[in-house]
């Protein structure tokens, strides 16, 4: 028997977050804003102390060629008046200034006492300023570099210049000053003094930007996480609704920023969706009620024949089967035609249509089946944009429940005015309570006394009336009829086309 393999024990924290797991919590919104933070102030935080530190060696080289060039024209002035310029040539740091007098041939003629012995420290034309480095020894104890500035040794009296020259010469930068003829004072003054400001400058720099970087990195990590925690918070209540639990919320921020407004949007998508499933689970309840009537129906004629087939014949029962059948097949179709206009699906055949001359038709109608007196007097031409079918689908339906609740008499009207066309169907019944004249265009809404005095409706008809109505851009609403019963108008726009008159026939009272 093989040995068993030793089981390797479950590791904890990172060591069980894979690779995959591992770049998601690396992908994070929180993470990925912080280093786009701290990679773009680092980025602007570095630009800036490089053009920081430049700009404070360039002032401060600038500042060093200005009191070289004013110590050379004093220098200069003075020989001028003194030709022997001893005390001219003195300096005060030896450390810090060189002063050389040179002849037109570029000799030294005089020096100040830490260059005695020193060759020309640089080859400049009088004007001229350079960079250069002096080697340690000698009279000068401590090499370094240094700026030099040439400046002619016999200015005409009132040519002192002054100003900020340019560094150049030998290191390539722009050359300034004068010019004249004669002998060539140079003065070269230390930079160490430059170096130093532009190091300790830098120096702090490169402690202060990490540290600014951190505190950058800290900030946006912490104002992004408090911003996203209510994100947090509405996912994880988001991921713990379920079809059963629709009622619950997600947390409402009270800050009415793009977070605040992404929860209440999300509360109200819930509540539509909590409304829309009461309204499936009602109607699946409501259709399951209505399907059991036609199908306990037919079931106990069935029964009743088989177990007495002398009480019932073979028409009589097929007479029963056949008016529950068509019973059942009008409550598909009704069922089959919402379901299509919640989802915006139903099929329009659109056309001009001719309003009254439909009423006519359905007049007619109820005349046959109800022996009702319908009135058609107020019936004018009225032609609207629709599909036929479902216009006569809404007649129909308007005239069954007006004929279903009158007394004794059904009034249609039909007018166009600014473009819309007015429909009305009135009935002498006892009208539908002002609190119920919204309810009655639900699914499966009878009121009480319809319910005693209709054992077949279904409860749907004024529901499609308003679902066809909508979907030809019309309105229908519920008031009083001039008889004290139930009136339901329907506004449905005004073809562009005229529409004919209406004959002078169907005004009659039937």
């Amino acid at each position: 028997m093989a040995a068993e393999r030793p089981r390797t024990p479950p590791t904890r924290g990172w060591g069980r977050v894979g690779p995959g797991r591992l770049r998601g919590r690396l992908g994070t919104v929180r993470v990925r804003t912080t280093v786009a933070a701290v990679v773009v102030a680092g980025l602007a935080m570095t630009v800036g102390a490089l053009v920081l530190v430049a700009v404070l060696r360039d002032t401060l080289t600038r500042e060093v060629a200005t009191a070289a060039r004013v110590r050379a024209e004093d220098v200069a002035s003075l020989l001028a008046t003194d030709p022997s310029g001893r005390g001219s040539l003195a300096v005060d740091d030896p450390e810090e200034w060189i002063i050389q007098v040179l002849d037109q041939g570029g000799r030294v003629v005089r020096a100040s006492a830490n260059a005695e012995g020193l060759g020309p420290l640089a080859r400049l034309r009088p004007g001229e300023s350079a960079e250069i480095e002096v080697k340690p020894g000698g009279p000068v104890e401590e090499g370094g570099q240094y700026l030099a500035v040439a400046t002619p040794a016999d200015p005409p009296p009132g040519s002192r210049t002054t100003g900020t020259p340019a560094v150049g010469g030998a290191t390539g930068t722009p050359a300034v000053g004068t010019s004249v003829g004669g002998g060539t004072v140079l003065v070269a003054r230390s930079t160490e003094i430059v170096t130093e400001a532009a190091g300790a400058v830098g120096g702090l720099l490169a402690i202060g930007v990490p540290l600014l970087l951190v505190v950058v990195a800290g900030t946006t990590w912490f104002v992004v996480g408090r911003a996203l925690a209510p994100v947090e918070a509405i996912r994880a209540e988001v991921d713990a609704i379920s079809a059963t639990a629709l009622h619950r919320r997600v947390p409402d921020p009270p800050a009415d920023d793009e977070i605040g407004r992404l929860a209440r949007t999300m509360n109200r998508m819930l509540e539509r969706l909590e409304r829309a499933q009461a309204r499936q689970r009602r109607l699946v309840s409501d259709a399951s009620h209505e399907l059991r009537s036609p199908v306990a129906a037919i079931r106990q004629h069935a029964e009743v024949a088989l177990a007495h087939p002398g009480r019932t014949s073979a028409a009589e029962l097929a007479e029963t089967v056949l008016a529950e059948d068509l019973r059942l097949q009008r409550l598909a179709e009704d069922l089959l035609l919402l379901t299509r206009a919640d989802e915006h699906t139903l099929a329009l055949r659109r056309r001009p249509v001719d309003l009254d001359d439909l009423v006519f038709d359905e007049a007619r109608r109820l005349r046959a089946v109800s022996g009702l007196r319908v009135d058609t007097s107020l019936v004018s031409a009225g032609r609207v944009d629709g599909d036929a079918a479902g216009l006569r689908r809404v007649l129909r339906n308007l005239g069954d429940n007006a004929a279903r609740h009158a007394e004794g008499r059904v009034a249609f009207s039909v007018a166009e005015r600014d473009g819309v066309v007015l429909l009305e169907v009135d009935d002498d019944g006892p009208g539908v309570p002002e609190a119920d004249r919204e309810r009655v265009f639900e699914r499966f809404v009878r009121l009480d006394d319809a319910r005693a005095r209709d054992g077949g409706g279904s409860g749907l008809g004024l529901a499609i009336v308003a679902e066809l109505v909508a979907a030809h851009g019309g309105t229908v609403a519920i008031g009083t009829s001039p008889a004290g019963g139930t009136r339901v108008g329907v506004s449905l726009p005004a073809s562009p086309t005229r529409p004919a008159e209406a004959p002078s026939s169907g005004g009659a009272e039937g």
